[in-house]
């Protein structure tokens, strides 16, 4: 039914400032329509929808394209079927789309198939004043806490036809619907959150640039750099507290075979990262405590992560 993830909404607080610091810290580029503003990493038209809002700053909801075929009235009708209800919106740039939520209250929004323009040159040697040189290759996928994971795993598989990838244990599910190993996942947690939005890097090298890059600014990571067990990929996460969430920038992640079965790993340290370092407790929380705590390195120092900080 899908062919790629494509864009994450957000409600931000301030605009312009929203729109400069994520310009700034991961090298997207774009413009302001409207009370609206569009990133993008490379060629896409865009890979993030910021738009100011009175509500708490966060994730309004994640967009994914149909398959090359799939119309928008195919979808509407697989929804009836499983008695989803959606209501029609209209997408800057692309026109009618289908807005949803899934069990957990995380909106969905579905986007018809566009034709990608047939360039000579690929968006990164073409002359531009304004995509900087170091960017993400592209938006790659969404992570989510849920507080139950197989319901919304098969929510996900039955209704909106995502395919499955591999579990962690019985706590974590990886999904997918095209090559790459996910576009979407969830960790079971006891609460419904966002977790991190990912994207992608094209290898370890950019990454290191990466980073230094954002140490200039004082974004410290939280976890990484590392390697995932499963997925394969490289990884380093780091946390944008004013929209309430984790950004993962990642590299060589596993590219799936058209005959992959699921599989299932256990829930070990070597499954979540086999250079065998695995995140601290604030990794899954997003409580002013947790975010001070990273910030004062109150684990590095010997201290509770739990804490009260004064």
């Amino acid at each position: 039914m899908f062919g790629a993830i494509h864009h994450a909404a957000l409600r931000v607080r301030d605009l312009e400032e929203a729109r400069a610091r994520w310009s700034i810290l991961l090298g997207l580029s774009g413009e302001r329509e409207g009370d609206l503003a569009l990133l993008r990493c490379a060629h896409e038209d865009y890979a993030l929808l910021l738009h100011e809002s009175s509500e708490k700053p966060g994730l309004e909801y994640v967009a994914y394209e149909l398959a090359r075929g799939v119309t928008l009235d195919d979808a509407q009708q697989r929804l009836q079927e499983h008695g989803v209800a959606a209501h029609e919106i209209a997408l800057p740039g692309r026109g009618d789309a289908l807005r949803l939520d899934d069990p957990d209250g995380n909106g969905v929004v579905l986007t018809a198939y566009r034709r990608r323009p047939a360039d000579q040159w690929p968006a990164e040697v073409l002359f531009s004043d304004t995509m900087p040189g170091l960017h993400p290759r592209k938006f790659g996928h969404v992570n989510y806490l849920t507080g139950n994971v197989q319901r919304i795993v098969d929510w996900y598989i039955n209704v909106l036809g995502f395919r499955l990838t591999d579990w962690i244990g019985t706590e974590g599910a990886w999904l997918h619907v095209n090559a790459d190993h996910h576009v979407l996942a969830f960790l079971e947690k006891g609460y419904n959150h966002i977790h991190h939005l990912a994207f992608e890097l094209v290898d370890w090298g950019e990454m290191r640039v990466f980073l230094d890059h954002l140490a200039q600014h004082r974004r410290p990571l939280v976890w990484g750099p590392g390697r995932h067990g499963m997925a394969r990929n490289l990884f380093s996460y780091w946390r944008m507290p004013e929209e309430d969430l984790f950004i993962e920038l990642f590299a060589d992640l596993e590219q799936l075979k058209d005959d992959h079965e699921p599989r299932y790993y256990e829930d070990s340290p070597h499954s979540s990262n086999t250079w065998g370092i695995l995140p601290p407790r604030s990794y899954f929380r997003f409580d002013e405590e947790a975010i001070r705590a990273e910030q004062l390195q109150l684990a590095a120092y010997g201290h509770s992560e739990s804490a009260t900080v004064s």
